[in-house]
């Protein structure tokens, strides 16, 4: 089957010190894998037209949609997750489709499995319920769609900009998942600008320039 990763709309953030105020919008994603179809981060809820639009300019209806997720719970990320009804939604690490649960554990179960090329799994730090979607066999090699793990490519270089500017719940757990994302991964998709290529010399200098002293010699010896 096909796997086909779509990026719907790309992701931005900047603030502007004069007035206070920080102008953000997520990267949106559609993955597609034979019947399965996933909207990934659902912009905000002032979106929901532009969304509708874009989603069937490429044939896709919203009851279409068997999945769509919110790598976490922040309001750029979940805004129209009420267009799909039909799908199961996964809200960080919470699975649910109406009003059932999924008692689902990423700490004892390990990736959820959508398909054999399509998986989610647990990269908590920015919050501590954040997931990233895995998407093997595409024209990219293997995509991560990691929400604010990453909030650009920027970042890597800049680390204030993932764990001031953006805000990080646990930064030392935010940065190793980060680099395991970019030691495995060929293609990343931030939560908030344009995807990018992994690679573990990156994973390197991100871990110098981010992690304290204590903790690279702990990450290089662990």
């Amino acid at each position: 089957m096909d796997v086909t990763v779509t990026i719907i709309k790309t992701g931005y953030s900047s603030i502007n010190s004069e007035s206070n105020i920080m102008k953000a919008n997520c990267t949106c994603t559609l993955v597609e894998n034979g019947k399965f179809k996933l909207i990934i981060d659902t912009l905000t809820a002032w979106d929901g037209e532009f969304l509708t639009q874009e989603l069937k300019k490429r044939g896709v209806e919203l009851n279409d949609v068997t999945h769509a997720v919110a790598t976490h719970g922040h309001s750029d990320h979940i805004g129209n997750l009420n267009l799909f009804k039909n799908a199961v939604h996964i809200v960080g690490q919470s699975l649910s489709h109406k009003d059932e649960y999924q008692l689902y554990s990423f700490d004892e179960g390990g990736p959820y499995k959508i398909s054999p090329n399509i998986e989610i799994i647990a990269t908590p730090g920015h919050t501590l319920s954040d997931v990233s979607v895995i998407v093997k066999n595409t024209t990219l090699g293997t995509v991560a769609i990691v929400g604010d793990l990453f909030e650009r490519e920027e970042d890597i270089r800049h680390p204030d900009l993932w764990k001031i500017t953006a805000g990080s719940e646990n930064p030392e757990l935010q940065i190793k998942n980060r680099r395991k994302i970019l030691n495995s991964i060929d293609y990343v998709i931030p939560g908030h600008g344009p995807g990018f290529k992994g690679h573990k010399d990156v994973a390197l200098i991100m871990a110098i320039r981010s992690l304290s002293k204590e903790a690279l010699l702990q990450e290089i010896s662990g």
